[in-house]
């Protein structure tokens, strides 16, 4: 689908088209979009057919080899992920269906386990439960990757677009879906936790901070961005603490743009320079370890633990972290501040 041509066709049937008036976003003219899959693994374990493209699938396989039962004990809960949750409001009904369904078959609380947005989502979902549910229903959150304040790599989608390594597409071409998937917009940055002159996309005309936002949509032709934006932001823009034990794990030590500059040509042609920071390669650690402030703001314990040179994508295969969540679900209480996740090293873990 994502060869010339073909992808003209699968950008109109995926992209989401937005009404100003109602603030809604709906399914292109003639098609229906299906989430196939709900509580059973194969939609995460690989995101095509043809098991070319593995996401959880490690994950899973070593849950099995732990004891766990496909499809029994360890369930998947796709969602469309186009769609913010204030759109989405029959799939978090599924998901608490889901896990009160899991804790009667097996009468124990559940673990949630999210990666990248998919914390938001969970975050979101806890964050509209009671608290009574929560302490009977959730064992505890296991995030990996967060952007909990938000990724500065969405505003260069959203500008230039963004074909994540996939070279028979352009950036061009792929901005047309990207700037309809309401996602990018609820992922903007927060602008409560960043220094107010930090410039995110730099042009020669002008530096837009996260004060300029609505200049920005402006001056890219992508209006209904700001409505987009208006409508998302605070979703989980406040960070409330999710009220159950939390384990948020990220990777640190690797260039992380937080700075796109831009000649001329812009926002019709790729970043010409970039300013880093210390990340994953996607997220900068500013924004994952944002996880530190629900320490003290809630009851339940949360735990972070910083990966040294993992990547944002690896860390849902990386064998260091699956032995960590390992050891949380058979409740080993020791929760290392740093591992040392770069390929040659041995794992060194530090603090307790």
């Amino acid at each position: 689908m994502l060869l010339p041509v073909l992808v003209d066709c699968w950008i109109d049937n995926i992209r989401l088209v937005y009404d100003r008036t109602t603030r809604r976003s709906s399914n292109s003219p003639g098609v229906q979009v299906r989430v196939p899959g709900f509580g059973q693994t194969y939609p995460v374990e690989f995101l095509d057919n043809n098991r070319l493209t593995g996401y959880f699938h490690t994950m899973v396989n070593h849950l099995v080899n732990m004891g766990y039962v496909r499809n029994e004990t360890v369930r998947s809960a796709p969602y469309d992920w186009r769609l913010a949750p204030n759109e989405n409001v029959e799939y978090f009904q599924q998901l608490k269906d889901l896990v009160e369904e899991m804790y009667e078959q097996h009468q124990h609380p559940v673990y949630l386990l999210g990666h990248s947005m998919g914390c938001h989502y969970t975050l979101y979902f806890l964050n509209h439960q009671p608290q009574t549910w929560k302490d009977k229903y959730i064992k505890g959150f296991i995030s990996l990757g967060a952007p909990w304040g938000g990724a500065v790599k969405a505003l260069r989608v959203l500008a230039s677009g963004n074909n994540d390594g996939v070279p028979m597409i352009s950036n061009m071409k792929i901005r047309e879906e990207q700037r309809m998937t309401v996602t990018n917009l609820w992922l903007l940055p927060l602008q409560s936790v960043r220094a107010k002159d930090h410039v995110f996309i730099s042009t020669p005309t002008f530096n837009y901070t996260g004060q300029d936002y609505n200049r920005f949509f402006m001056d890219i032709g992508f209006e209904d961005g700001w409505y987009m934006w208006e409508d998302t932001k605070n979703l989980t823009g406040d960070l409330q603490a999710p009220g159950v034990e939390v384990w948020c794990m990220y990777g640190v030590g690797l260039p992380t743009p937080v700075t796109y500059i831009y000649d001329e040509k812009f926002p019709d042609e790729d970043p010409v320079d970039y300013v880093y920071a210390d990340g994953d390669d996607t997220v900068d650690s500013l924004s994952m370890s944002l996880c530190k402030r629900w320490v003290g703001e809630q009851d339940k314990p949360v735990h972070v633990t910083e990966y040294r040179g993992l990547p944002h994508l690896d860390i849902v295969y990386n064998e260091k972290v699956l032995t960590q969540i390992q050891q949380i679900l058979e409740g080993i209480s020791e929760t290392p501040e740093e591992i040392d996740a770069r390929p040659d090293t041995r794992g060194k873990r530090t603090g307790n």
